[in-house]
């Protein structure tokens, strides 16, 4: 039988990891093995930056959190994985995807973003959404354009009733 101490101690991972998991906008599940300890830094840095959070936890307490919150991830949850944790639903998904460009180690397997079961093609589709400082600026964009055609009416309009005085 298993020490209680032991027990307890995994009890505490498995309700930080419904936690997280609950608390996150998007959780996402990749292979990190054979990213080097400073790519892995790297990787951490830019997550952070994006308000996002890595973790690597036992696959078996991760299964278990996720069966707490009636999650089901499929068989992706075997062999070496990590988890990262965002409270926007885009940043880490485009982090991650950013940089497994340039690092193959690096595999996007499946995500959990803002309460939906997300697949490795799914995942892609929101990695190619702008972020939202670009979004912003097409909204902007956009509404300069209707204001700019408007005040370029008015003063035609305006010269035309020039004309006819």
């Amino acid at each position: 039988m298993a020490n209680q101490k032991i027990l307890a101690k995994k009890k505490e991972v498995v309700d930080e990891i419904a936690t997280k998991i609950k608390e996150s906008a998007s959780v996402v599940v990749f292979e990190y093995h054979g990213l080097t300890v400073a790519e892995t830094n790297e990787l951490r840095r830019k997550l952070r930056a994006g308000g996002s959070d890595l973790k690597v936890y036992k696959n078996t307490l991760a299964k278990r959190a996720l069966d707490s919150l009636n999650i089901d991830l499929g068989e992706e949850l075997t062999g070496p994985k990590a988890i990262a944790f965002g409270t926007d639903a885009i940043a880490p998904i485009k982090v991650l995807s950013d940089f497994a460009k340039d690092h193959p180690a690096l595999e996007l397997k499946v995500g959990y973003v803002d309460g939906s079961v997300a697949d490795i093609e799914l995942l892609k589709k929101y990695a190619s959404i702008p972020s939202r400082e670009g979004l912003l600026t097409m909204v902007a964009t956009g509404l300069m354009g209707a204001v700019r055609d408007f005040a370029i009416c008015v003063d035609l309009y305006s010269k035309k009733l020039e004309e006819n005085n």
